[in-house]
C-alpha cells in the first residue's frame, strides 16, 4: 500500500492549526506554502509543519485525522507542544 501521511500546520504567530492528510507530505506542504488551494489554510495563512505521522494505509490516516480533528483545541496544542517544543517549521529547510 501506499504510504499516506496526517499533517499539522499553522501560521507564523501560531495562532490557528489546520489538520489535513496527504499521501505526499513534501507536495502538500509545498502547495500550503504557495497557498494554491483556497480555504481555511490560505485564509489563515497555515505554511508551517509542526507535526506529521506516517501511515502505510489511507484508511488509517483518515481515522487519525478525523480523530485529531475532533480534539479540543487545547489538546491539539498540547499534543503538538510535546512533540515539537518550541513549534518550528519541520519543512522549513525542504524545497517549495
Amino acid at each position: 500500500m501506499k504510504q499516506s501521511f496526517v499533517y499539522i500546520i499553522s501560521n507564523k504567530n501560531r495562532t490557528v492549526l489546520y489538520i489535513g492528510v496527504t499521501n505526499d507530505l513534501e507536495r502538500r506542504i509545498s502547495e500550503h506554502k504557495q497557498a494554491i488551494t483556497k480555504g481555511f489554510s490560505k485564509r489563515y495563512n497555515c505554511t508551517d509543519l509542526l507535526y506529521y505521522e506516517e501511515f502505510h494505509d489511507i484508511i488509517q490516516a483518515i481515522a487519525r485525522e478525523k480523530q485529531l480533528k475532533n480534539w479540543h483545541s487545547d489538546w491539539k496544542w498540547n499534543f503538538v507542544k510535546a512533540e515539537n517544543p518550541n513549534l518550528v517549521d519541520l519543512a522549513a529547510d525542504w524545497p517549495s
